[in-house]
């Protein structure tokens, strides 16, 4: 809201141009780019629908991690890979990488070797 107007008379005239702004009770917003993630937390949230059109005002606290392009790996992965193809646990765990986690890639990589 614009500082010193009476914020009754600021929801009348957003009303008669059209506006209309609601409240998200959230307590995270993440957003999702190829290379990062952008995390806020306390986040104050409105929704405003201007003539048909949404759009999202986010504030809070920001916070930014880089996404790894090595995928997570478990025992679990490794152990599948290896039962399916004979595979030691090194050249399981090299063929997943290799596949970007693939699971299925992998076996048929190591299955073509």
């Amino acid at each position: 809201m614009l500082p010193g107007m009476n914020p009754r008379k600021m929801n009348q005239m957003m009303k008669q141009l059209g506006i209309q702004q609601v409240e998200i009770p959230a307590t995270e917003v993440i957003i999702k780019t190829k290379d990062k993630t952008i995390i806020i937390s306390n986040p104050s949230v409105s929704k405003v629908n201007m003539m048909g059109q949404e759009n999202f005002q986010i504030s809070g606290d920001v916070h930014e991690e880089e996404v790894s392009s090595v995928p997570d790996i478990s025992e679990e992965d490794i152990r599948t890979v290896m039962d399916q193809t004979g595979a030691s646990k090194l050249a399981a765990k090299k063929a997943i990488e290799d596949a970007q986690g693939d699971l299925a890639e992998a076996i048929l990589n190591l299955k073509n070797e």
